[in-house]
């Protein structure tokens, strides 16, 4: 993982009549991202394996592919990249960094999944105005223990302080992650036709998305701070608000190598209506039934205190279903034995009939 300072590549500029600028008084302080390299490296090596060729600081990373591919006849490379979005505001709000690392890494993760991929390497990106070293740490403390409980290895990244380009006390996360699936069992939602079951799998609250909507409502129109205790969330708003990101690969990613599953929708931004179509042939139609599941308090607190339209919660956010999966309907008893006895609870929240590439809520 690479510490790199942005801006003018003069440590020291001379001005005349004014003294010496140094980066440091001009914003960018060197030293303080050596600081967090080094605090962070401790946990990043705690999600290196044997495949991992470099340590930390290094132009690139090294990753050994050989044993990755001699279990697979085709490999096929998955690759996706993503942020954390305003949920970061949440976090320095509570000053709280750890959940958001977690985040990052679960939400990339299972949008690999829905390829049918398992995550093999991770990168990052950290974006600050002012470096703060304990933050930097945090973040990546976060991010290391989700690369490691998933046998991914964090095998470098980016740390920038952007004086000028971020407000005071701003900063932003993002990662990249690369994944692998046989390619015969790419999953694509070709096959996905009319009669197959949608099965749906609970979220733990908003995960990444509908924050900016979260944060009009219950801290703007509502008046409540991070700190204030709802008895129907059972916490604070701020720990409803932070709880991290469901990881599904870890469970699901199993079950693909022995049940048909046809295609896998990981809802996020856009919700129900927009992610679903994103594996659905144009000859169909994804019914989902509205009233199979219990909406979190999380969700109805917003709804109800910012009056929102029942149709752009569906939109906006997850309505308490992370992760949506679609099977034909002669597999999905098996598919449903095999999640429950894994301690997950299913859900069938729908079907697929003929339509037109969309989703309907009904």
């Amino acid at each position: 993982m690479e510490i790199a300072a942005k801006g003018n590549v003069s440590a020291t500029l001379k001005v005349e009549g004014s003294g010496n600028i140094t980066y440091k008084t001009a914003g960018v302080d060197i030293d303080a991202g050596n600081e967090s390299l080094r605090r962070i490296k401790n946990a990043v090596k705690t999600s290196h394996n044997k495949m991992v060729m470099t340590g930390l600081g290094t132009f690139g990373s090294l990753y050994d592919l050989s044993d990755v591919v001699r279990n697979y006849k085709e490999p096929a490379l998955v690759q996706s990249v993503d942020g954390v979005g305003t949920k970061l505001m949440i976090a320095r709000m509570m000053n709280r960094f750890d959940t958001v690392g977690v985040d990052l890494v679960n939400h990339s993760l299972n949008d690999i999944l829905c390829q049918g991929a398992r995550g093999i390497t991770f990168l990052d990106y950290i974006a600050v105005e002012k470096l703060d070293p304990s933050q930097v740490e945090q973040l990546v403390i976060g991010m290391a223990g989700a690369c490691a409980e998933n046998g991914v290895a964090l095998v470098g990244g980016e740390t920038a302080e952007l004086p000028g380009i971020y407000a005071k006390g701003e900063y932003d996360l993002a990662g990249c992650i690369t994944g692998v699936v046989e390619k015969s069992k790419i999953l694509t939602g070709a096959e996905i036709t009319e009669g197959d079951v949608i099965v749906g799998l609970k979220s733990s609250g908003l995960h990444t998305n509908g924050y900016t909507l979260a944060r009009k409502v219950l801290l703007d129109k509502m008046g409540f701070s991070v700190d204030t205790s709802r008895p129907e969330l059972g916490c604070t708003v701020g720990e409803a608000l932070l709880a991290p990101h469901r990881d599904y690969s870890k469970l699901v990613w199993p079950l693909l190598q022995k049940h048909p599953v046809k295609g896998i929708a990981h809802i996020t931004g856009g919700g129900f209506v927009d992610n679903i179509p994103r594996i659905l042939p144009n000859s169909v139609t994804a019914v989902i039934k509205r009233s199979a599941w219990e909406i979190p308090p999380l969700f109805r607190l917003i709804q109800e205190g910012g009056a929102v339209p029942e149709d752009d919660m569906y939109r906006s956010t997850n309505m308490g279903i992370g992760l949506v999966i679609v099977i034909d309907k002669n597999a999905a008893p098996a598919f449903v034995a095999a999640l429950s006895s894994a301690g997950e609870p299913p859900l069938i929240i729908g079907h697929i009939e003929k339509g037109n590439g969309v989703t309907k809520l009904a």
